[in-house]
Order: structure tokens, then C-alpha cells, then sequence
């Protein structure tokens, strides 16, 4: 057993012995609260016009300063589609909603010290002309339109994101 390293304390009973065996289930062994620790969802998107991808870099950590698509976390009580269309919205000042599914996988978030596990879902959606974009500073330091053939995955924040270009840009064959 491990100890959950989120709460130092039992959020029904107190006691400091809430544990868990996998990273997921945590129970106090004195009350039998029991918590999940369930896998957050985000959206992603890989914007196109002609041979160029939006990327964005990140103005806060975790990843501050590295490339990233844009997006952000599902709210409650809203699709994922509903979710990147209000993120881009919010973070760029975009209005897109023709998105079509791409990819999804796993990864893991860290904030504030603690661990989120996520499932990252990736749409695309490519556009006839550039729009023009309002970046909110607090969320993107700098958005740039990148060639697909000069893209660097490995500057991409996330793996699951860079996982997602590295096979967007294999399907578009560079």
C-alpha cells in the first residue's frame, strides 16, 4: 500500500492512514472512505491551413515555455467537442466547431503536486484561411503556424500530443 500523497488526511474522518495499491482507489482503513482518482479528460486540436499547423507555447507549467496544441480539460456536464470548441474560444479567441476525431491516448498531467492521469482526445480541423487570433497571455505565451515539415515533436510538450503529431504528420506524408 501507498500513501495518498494528494491529502495528507482522510477527507471524511481525518485519520492520516488513507492509502492505496494502485494509484487509482484510495481507502482509510478507519472510516472505509473510499476516493478515485479518475482519469481526467482533455480535448486537443490539430488546426491546419495548406501545409501549416497551429501550434501554441505554453505559458504555464507544467511544460511553460515548450510547443503545444491547443486545448484544455473537459468541464462537467460538457462533451469534449463542446470543451475544445469554449477552450479555443477562451484561450485564442477561435470559433471552430468542424472537428473531426483523430486520435486519443493516455498520459499524465502534473499540477501543484499533484499527479492527473488523462485521456487526451485530438481532433483536426483545417481551415480554407488563417483566422485572425487573440491570444490570452495568461494561458499562451506565443502561437505560431509552423510547415508541417519543420515541426520538431520532440519539442512538444506531452507525449500523447506528440504522439498525435508524429502520426498526423505521417498520414499527411512528409
Amino acid at each position: 500500500m501507498t500513501t495518498f500523497d494528494t491529502f495528507n488526511f482522510c477527507p471524511h474522518c481525518k485519520s492520516d492512514k488513507i492509502q492505496s495499491d494502485n494509484g487509482h482507489k484510495y481507502v482509510c482503513p478507519d472510516c472505509q472512505f473510499e476516493y478515485f482518482h479518475n482519469t481526467a479528460s482533455a480535448a486537443a486540436a490539430i488546426i491546419c491551413c495548406g501545409d501549416e499547423m497551429l501550434l501554441t507555447v505554453r505559458a504555464q507549467d507544467p511544460e511553460k515555455g515548450q510547443l503545444d496544441l491547443p486545448g484544455g480539460f473537459v468541464d462537467h456536464n460538457e462533451s469534449i467537442e463542446d470543451a475544445l470548441t469554449r477552450e479555443l474560444k477562451e484561450e485564442l479567441g477561435l470559433h471552430i466547431t468542424n472537428w473531426q476525431y483523430f486520435y486519443s491516448g493516455a498520459n499524465t498531467y502534473p499540477y501543484k503536486g499533484v499527479l492527473y492521469h488523462t485521456c487526451d482526445v485530438v481532433f483536426v480541423s483545417r481551415l480554407s484561411k488563417k483566422p485572425e487570433i487573440k491570444a490570452d497571455a495568461a494561458e499562451i505565451a506565443e502561437y505560431k503556424w509552423i510547415k508541417f515539415d519543420e515541426i520538431d515533436s520532440d519539442k512538444i510538450a506531452f507525449a500523447s500530443l506528440r504522439k498525435a503529431v508524429e502520426k498526423f504528420l505521417a498520414k499527411a506524408k512528409i
